[in-house]
């Protein structure tokens, strides 16, 4: 069979999710069964692969998809908790103090706070800490949860303390027979981080923009656009202290300590208002008037009890708690070993080399309930109160039990096709080898596409990297290209690919209550992906070819246009509100 043939029946699971999840919008409960049987069905019946790995792989997933659930419940247990002890009455207020202003509020928590939470815990606890205090702030459940995935871009090939990069880069190259792959690896980040640096410029004015035109009373971008001084300076306060730890400490910090150093600049500047618009704040409609596709099942809301007798430190000290919990589970080896060790593990499921563990303790979900439990007493509630927190959380688990237990199973068969009597390579490369074969010497601006649809199906930029960066280095061998820009662009692909990744987005929808709405959800991050995906391809294209063709080439020319394009969107930006304001125009 050909590879471009092959290419395309290894495309059809991802078809289906395109059609029904996002163009017909059904529900991931719905939508996700059907791309589980097509890709069992390609596994069985084209790859030809063994039943037992079939059923392996799904179990695999059903394993995985139960630590995520978990995951789910405590990040919810713990707003939930919160939001009976008054606690999160009192966050409001604090950054109500700092700003009201809605575009800022989201750079802050969603841009800083987020990428902070990334470079400690990565796999989805942004989403999980951030896009619940949104929610808890008094932003729609949609508009959060888009949010929440904007940011995973930029800070996620630095997640987890390096992980994208150290167990999946690493192991990713192991079959290159390099010299020293710990130094290939260091050097990649440094390459990573640049690339990253660069396209992440616009990502918190991306916010502020998605926010008032998907959510906002005028549907329009330009009030978003209004801050844009604020975004770009936000943007580099965490980008350049990121590049600056890439280059010199390696791929473990950058995200943690740029998220960190941001969020100690921007938010004393925010309270002064610098680079702020001085003459509106911008807020959403009242809650009456809000599209129903914003909503979600949980409701967040004031205890009268104890609102207001929370002081700010006793409100702020579970996520300081989750924050540092993080990082002594992730820094302090003799933690780290021993509570790794406490795991369920499943060897070789029906004979195959697929196993599955459960770290339960090194889960951020144990962290979310352990903290949950110190806020009990640190907040002094009531029982009653607390044990309703319980019971509404495990309410929201069991809503995002349906869609989870297929969506990680069909990304485990997918993954897990090769060995198969056809003979054919598992499907994730099959598709990468048709877009390689197709693109040419025009590739590198394919490169972080290929790396975005690894994290899309797999959920993972980890397992995306590990997937895809041998094969990204073989591709830069055979058209002549220096293979570390080549996996650096195969890394910020795979952590753009979060943005629209399917059970990423359950997961963050169902800590919400907003499960069906995923559909949705995709397609307003679609855009941001593609862009990201693009000015990264684009830049690294640039840098491969310049010694060759010149500085003026397809990569740089592409850059240069999109660069443009947002000047040009900035500059005439007064012109647009003034129309706006007017009555003039809606957008």
């Amino acid at each position: 069979m050909g590879t471009g043939t092959l290419a395309i029946l290894a495309l059809l699971p991802i078809v289906v999710v395109g059609i029904f999840l996002v163009w017909l919008r059904w529900p991931a409960s719905r939508a996700m069964p059907l791309s589980y049987i097509v890709a069992v069905l390609l596994a069985l019946f084209v790859w030809k692969v063994d039943f037992s790995q079939v059923a392996a792989a799904s179990v695999h997933g059903l394993i995985t998809a139960i630590t995520l659930l978990f995951i789910i419940f405590g990040s919810v247990l713990l707003l939930n908790t919160l939001q009976e002890s008054g606690g999160l009455h009192t966050i409001r207020r604090g950054f109500t103090d700092i700003t009201p202003d809605r575009r800022i509020q989201v750079i802050i928590i969603a841009w800083l706070f987020g990428s902070f939470i990334e470079g400690a815990s990565g796999f989805g606890t942004p989403a999980a800490v951030a896009v619940p205090l949104l929610v808890g702030l008094g932003f729609p459940p949609m508009a959060a949860v888009v949010s929440g995935m904007i940011i995973q871009s930029t800070p996620v090939s630095f997640g987890a303390v390096g992980t994208p990069m150290l167990g999946g880069v690493g192991p990713g190259m192991g079959a290159a027979g390099l010299d020293d792959v710990d130094g290939f690896v260091f050097e990649t980040a440094a390459k990573v981080a640049t690339l990253h640096t660069i396209a992440g410029l616009f990502v918190p004015l991306m916010l502020a923009a998605f926010l008032t035109r998907f959510f906002g009373k005028n549907k329009s971008f330009s009030e978003g656009l209004k801050v844009w001084k604020f975004a770009l300076f936000a943007s580099l306060s965490m980008t350049i202290p990121y590049v600056i730890v890439a280059h010199v400490l390696g791929p473990e910090f950058p995200s943690m300590i740029g998220g960190l150093i941001g969020l100690a600049i921007v938010i004393p500047a925010a309270k002064k208002g610098f680079l702020m618009p001085k003459d509106e704040v911008w807020d959403f409609e009242p809650k009456d008037r809000w599209d129903p596709l914003w909503t979600g099942k949980l409701e967040i809301k004031n205890n009268d009890l104890y609102a207001g007798k929370i002081s700010m430190v006793r409100a702020w000290s579970p996520y300081i708690f989750v924050a540092l919990l993080l990082l002594a589970t992730r820094l302090i080896g003799p933690l780290q070993t021993a509570i790794r060790d406490v795991k369920i593990s499943i060897p070789n499921i029906f004979g195959t080399d697929i196993s599955s563990n459960w770290e339960i303790l090194y889960s951020p979900g144990f962290v979310f309930i352990v903290v949950s439990v110190i806020t009990f007493f640190v907040h002094k509630m009531n029982a009653s109160d607390y044990a309703k927190a319980w019971k509404e959380s495990a309410k929201t688990m069991i809503g995002a039990s349906t869609a989870l237990v297929f969506t990680v199973p069909m990304v485990q068969v997918f993954i897990n096709s090769d060995g198969g009597a056809a003979g054919f390579v598992e499907m994730p490369i099959a598709l990468a080898e048709g877009v390689a074969v197709l693109a040419g010497s025009v590739y590198p601006i394919f490169a972080p596409i290929v790396g975005g649809l690894g994290a899309f199906v797999a959920g993972s930029n980890t397992v995306s990297n590990m997937m895809f960066s041998y094969f990204q280095f073989g591709v830069a061998d055979r058209i002549g290209a220096d293979g570390s820009w080549m996996v650096a662009l195969q890394a910020i692909g795979g952590a753009a690919g979060n943005m629209i990744c399917v059970h990423n987005v359950v997961a963050a929808s169902a800590v919400v209550g907003m499960l069906g709405k995923e559909g949705h959800v995709i397609r307003k991050t679609l855009l941001p992906f593609v862009y990201y995906s693009l000015i990264g391809g684009s830049i690294g294209y640039s840098i491969i070819w310049t010694a060759e063709k010149g500085i003026f080439n397809l990569g740089s020319v592409i850059a240069v246009l999109i660069w443009m394009f947002f000047i040009y969107i900035i500059a005439t930006n007064n012109r647009r509100l003034t129309a706006l304001d007017h009555g003039k125009i809606s957008a």
